[in-house]
């Protein structure tokens, strides 16, 4: 549709220039609106008439159209090389047999001249009364004109029309590099001489050989720069790909539609080869400009297309010596050679079109039938033909030396041949194009060049980088951005690992001074490495400049101070540095005076502590588990393993069988199985009661297995939490409210930074509560710093996040770590003047090492910290300190006073409440929880107690046997007297009453050791029993329980046993027994 347009706007075009016509006819068909006064009879034919020019033989008639440059000498040569042409391929054996079905002779082809800027009208005549009328198959098209102005206007509409009519068209026009890519690739046509792709790889190609990796662009406004410049795009990014080992870069690209003032760009830029792509006339304009801003000489290399040496072999006077060049030969011979070579690939394509439909039996159509008056305004069979032609390969008979002709998708020749030209005095001394080499595109590094003239007429070519310079750095030393360490004392030079030399010393102190001298003198020169000292290499390698590399005068990063910047910006405000190389971070208040690069690497505010040793906690034994876990064992398994364990003794046939008093010598309570339960638990090797039930006894199995795998796994995981922590502040940033409200804490937290740095700065303008605050502990330096926040003098330290990261890694004894997220994030950059002209190169190359991986390389070999202690450490383990098992000495101490408090409970029972439970308890149901409690509540039970104390107890002592005789005689005396009271009661018939103890009630009870019958019967009571009813009031009334009382076990002896076995009477028994009690208790 859009080619449709273009005829009718041709046609309006044509009418508007006067040749006849209305524009209304010109709508209805562009041919039969225009007369252009020639013979008619060569305007239509019909079909009878095309019939009948059919030769005898039956052959299918061939015709095809050929467009050269309008020449009155030259029309002779051109019809001579197509006569060869069409005869060569006659006798050619594979073509014989297409040529015999179709007749095709010179007189098919119809040549029409024109000239290079034709108007549309001649375009349309010589299609619509030439070609069209003929039912040409293909339309040849041969220029050799290099106007790059109205005349590939021309060209470029030619061959729209022929696109939208749909015949194929095989050019060669010189001015090809002019034609729009898009509209190259919409039209069917094939173009023999090399596209403005192959001129940009041959240039590119040259600056592979000599290895200059940038390079600027300048282009006119001439048809096809734009294609120009997006080819060169392309093959920088495809070069790299295709294993060329090499990567180039576009410095500057200038459309210059004046001279004047878009070169101006150049003066700044770091290009020293220059690419130009613009016509002859322009090129020597903006020469001659280039030539008075200092672009030429020696340093400076151009290199121009085909349009600028064009077929002429003298130059401009403003073109320098030196320029090179890419050419095609472009002259009469060489567009008349490439007729036959048009003429090759159209038979080829016929042939293989023709092999193709005879498969099927069909011998193909190749006449359009096309009119200028008939609506059928297109030839369908064209782009199958033009499919065929552009398929096509023909080996050329030059000897091998120029490739195949094969072409690409786009209708562009693959292989291509340039010629290399170099601008030089000729014999006349005046400059020309000389042929010095060639480039071949089928080869890689094709390029092929002998002896070349270099700008300047020097021997050597150039750089192809700027020319060395000299720039004045000065820095601030910081680990591991810049080390410092003093120079030979000898040499005076920095050893390779010492990095370079950097004045300390200050411009008044150089004065009279002899350099060589304070070289060797560490209070003048020091030597400095790092990273930073790395990368200022790098960059003065690849870039070619020379330094002076000093610190800075006042020592110290810089800050504003009265109006007026200090430090590092004030030198480079002041003139006496012209770039800062440090640790130098970018913020927003040095960007107002300074010029950063892109940063080459990132960082922040971070936070820097101290680990200390902290004690362990009281309660590290209870650490090995959770609260949760404590409680579950201590008040639910042990109680419920001890409840467990009693109640199946208690309903056991062979424990107590369900009755609350224990059986004969079974000494097994509640409280005893919880002893028992605790012994096992933790497998204390103390004397323990078990039961005698078989289910109880397996009840006390299980929590032995359990309390084997509790203590396993209490033992297994103590050791951990014995061994001292290690502790710091977690802070979680600058905004914590440790460092926000510092004084909360007990003692003040304390942190600093170090002054008029960055992070001070910042700190000012974003906290200045705390920046106020912290001010009295600010540090020197970042070392100073690290070293108080290791003894102790300082909390925390604020500092760049990357160089204390450095510093953490390289603690010798592994204490410090950062905490918290970094603030503030920035990063490092050289700092320029504003408006610096090395600001852009500085940028690419630091863009350059961050994509090829250098920054990484250099920043992991300064920054890797592995904290390696200086002092090896000892293989074996340290012993244990007194703060690690504390917590041991704490539990015992707990329970000395857990004891303590018992012991007073115990107290406080016996005075106060033992007296009132005895009264209302028989002792029974206490014996099931404690034995020793329900003894202590009965008077049996009280005198086994006494009788058990009395056997342990023996006195060692002299005095105490004596005073034990005396009491003894006292005692037998007592009885003695009381035996004769009794007889004198006897006498006089008193006999005090008593109850008998009948057959079924209990057995008279006796005080262990003194029988019922002392003689060894019971037959002297009246009916075997001891009557308690008429004992003495003494007797009954309850017993006086706050105090202790002391059974005696030994046997009666002495004048008492002998009245005792002398009485017969039961009276006498009964206050035996009251004396054996009165004995006990005595």
């Amino acid at each position: 549709m859009r080619s449709h347009v273009l005829l009718v706007c041709g046609a309006v075009l044509a009418v508007t220039l006067g040749h006849g016509g209305s524009s209304q006819s010109a709508f209805r068909g562009f041919p039969s609106a225009i007369q252009i006064g020639q013979n008619s009879r060569h305007f239509k034919y019909s079909r009878q008439q095309q019939e009948g020019e059919a030769d005898l033989e039956g052959k299918t008639k061939l015709s095809i159209g050929i467009v050269l440059p309008h020449s009155t000498f030259r029309k002779r040569r051109y019809e001579s090389a197509i006569t060869t042409a069409i005869m060569n391929m006659k006798r050619h054996s594979e073509l014989q047999e297409v040529m015999q079905k179709y007749h095709f002779t010179s007189r098919e082809v119809i040549m029409s001249t024109m000239f290079a800027s034709s108007s549309p009208t001649r375009i349309l005549h010589t299609l619509c009364e030439e070609f069209l009328p003929r039912n040409v198959s293909a339309i040849l098209y041969l220029f050799n004109s290099e106007y790059y102005g109205r005349s590939t206007a021309s060209v470029q509409y030619f061959f729209q029309l022929a696109g939208y009519l749909g015949i194929p068209v095989i050019a060669w026009n010189a001015d090809n590099s002019g034609l729009e890519r898009d509209q190259r690739t919409s039209s069917p046509q094939l173009q023999l001489a090399p596209s403005i792709e192959h001129q940009a790889a041959a240039m590119l190609s040259i600056l592979q050989r000599y290895s200059w990796p940038k390079f600027a662009v300048v282009t006119s406004l001439i048809a096809g720069h734009n294609d120009f410049i997006q080819a060169l795009r392309e093959l920088v990014l495809e070069l790299p790909e295709k294993g060329s080992g090499q990567e180039f870069t576009i410095t500057n690209t200038i459309r210059v539609s004046d001279p004047d003032t878009d070169l101006m760009e150049l003066v700044s830029s770091e290009a020293r080869i220059l690419f130009l792509y613009s016509t002859r006339s322009e090129a020597a304009a903006i020469m001659d400009r280039a030539t008075q801003l200092g672009l030429t000489g020696k340093n400076y290399l151009w290199i121009v297309t085909q349009s600028v040496i064009q077929s002429r072999t003298e130059a401009p006077p403003e073109f320098p010596v030196g320029m090179l060049g890419v050419h095609f030969d472009t002259g009469n011979d060489a567009m008349i050679e490439e007729i036959k070579t048009a003429m090759q690939v159209f038979i080829w394509g016929l042939a293989d079109h023709v092999r193709d439909e005879a498969t099927r039996g069909v011998l193909p159509d190749l006449a359009p039938h096309l009119s200028c008056d008939t609506g059928d305004a297109r030839w369908r069979g064209g782009e199958k033909f033009y499919r065929f032609l552009k398929n096509v390969s023909i080996d050329l008979p030059d000897g091998g030396s120029t490739p195949n002709l094969e072409f690409n998708s786009d209708g562009t020749r693959k292989a291509v041949e340039l010629k290399i030209m170099n601008l030089r005095p000729d014999m006349s001394n005046k400059f020309a194009w000389e042929e010095i080499g060639v480039w071949k595109s089928v080869l890689h590094g094709g390029l092929e060049v002998k002896d070349i003239v270099w700008p300047g007429y020097s021997h050597v070519p150039p750089n192809g980088i700027p020319e060395k310079f000299h720039l004045k750095i000065t820095f601030m030393e910081e680990p591991p951005f810049i080390n410092m360490d003093p120079p030979h004392p000898v040499t005076g030079k920095c050893t390779a690992n010492k990095g370079v030399p950097c004045r300390i010393a200050s411009d008044e102190m150089m004065q009279g001074v002899n350099v060589t001298w304070a070289m060797r003198n560490s209070s003048y020169y020091r030597c400095c490495s790092g990273f930073c000292i790395d990368l200022l290499v790098k960059f003065s390698q690849d870039l070619g400049f020379s330094y002076d590399f000093f610190r800075v005068e006042d020592g110290i990063w810089g800050a504003i101070v009265n109006g007026k910047w200090t430090g590092l910006p004030g030198a480079i405000i002041n003139g006496k540095a012209d770039m800062i190389m440090t640790s130098f971070k970018i913020n927003s208040q040095r960007e107002e005076v300074l010029d950063f690069t892109v940063p080459f690497l990132d960082t922040g505010i971070a936070i820097v502590v101290a680990k200390r040793t902290g004690i362990i906690s009281p309660t590290a034994f209870l650490e090995p588990f959770d609260t949760a876990s404590w409680m579950l064992v201590a008040l639910v398994a042990i109680q419920v393993a001890a409840v467990s364990i009693f109640l199946f003794e208690w309903l056991s046939p062979s424990g107590y069988n369900m009755k609350l008093q224990a059986p004969q010598n079974h000494r097994f309570s509640l409280f005893r199985t919880l002893w028992m339960v605790w012994a096992i638990l933790f497998q204390a090797a103390v004397n323990v009661d078990c039961p005698r039930g078989y289910t109880a006894r397996f009840m006390g199995n299980v929590w032995a297995m359990f309390a084997l795998i509790f203590l396993a796994i209490y033992t297994a995981n103590l050791a951990a939490f014995m061994i001292t922590r290690e502790e710091f502040y977690d802070l979680s940033g600058i905004e914590d409210k440790r460092l926000q409200n510092p004084t909360s804490m007990k003692p003040p937290f304390k942190f600093a930074t170090t002054l008029h740095g960055n992070t001070d700065v910042l700190m000012k303008k974003s906290f200045p509560v705390m920046h106020a605050y912290m001010r009295q502990f600010n540090q020197s330096s970042p070392l100073q710093g690290i070293r108080a926040v290791k003894k102790g003098k300082l909390d925390a330290f604020l500092y760049d996040a990357t160089v204390l990261e450095y510093l953490v890694g390289q603690d010798d004894e592994c204490r410090l770590l950062t905490v918290g997220s970094w603030y503030a994030l920035t990063g490092y950059g050289v700092a320029f003047a504003r408006k610096s002209k090395y600001l852009e190169m500085f940028n690419e190359q630091i863009m350059k090492y961050r994509e090829n991986g250098d920054l990484e390389r250099i920043a992991r070999f300064w920054f890797t910290g592995a904290c390696k202690p200086n002092k090896q450490q000892k293989s074996s383990s340290k012993p244990l300190a007194l703060e690690q098992f504390m917590s041991t000495f704490l539990l015992l101490g707990c329970g000395i006073l857990l004891a303590l408090l018992l012991l007073g409970l115990e107290h406080v029972y016996f005075k106060y409440f033992r007296q009132y439970v005895a009264r209302s308890e028989t002792g029974t149901c206490c014996a099931l929880l404690s034995m020793s409690m329900g003894k202590s509540l009965s008077f049996p039970g009280a005198v086994f107690e006494s009788q058990d104390v009395l056997r342990a107890h023996r006195c060692q002592d002299p005095l105490c046997d004596t005073h034990l005789w005396k009491v003894k005689h006292e005692l037998d005396m007592a009885r003695l007297r009381i035996q004769h009271l009794e007889n004198q009661l006897v006498d006089h018939g008193l006999r005090p009453p008593h109850k008998n103890c009948g057959a079924g009630a209990d057995p008279c009870w006796a005080p262990p050791g003194i029988p019922l019958d002392l003689h060894g019967g019971q037959d002297e009571y009246d009916d075997g029993e001891l009557s308690t009813a008429s004992a003495p009031a003494d007797f009954r009334r309850p017993r006086d329980l706050t105090r202790n009382h002391v059974a005696n076990n030994e046997p009666i002896r002495g004048p008492l046993l002998a009245a005792a076995s002398s009485s017969s009477s039961g009276g006498r028994r009964y206050r035996r027994l009251e004396v054996a009690e009165l004995e006990t208790v005595l």
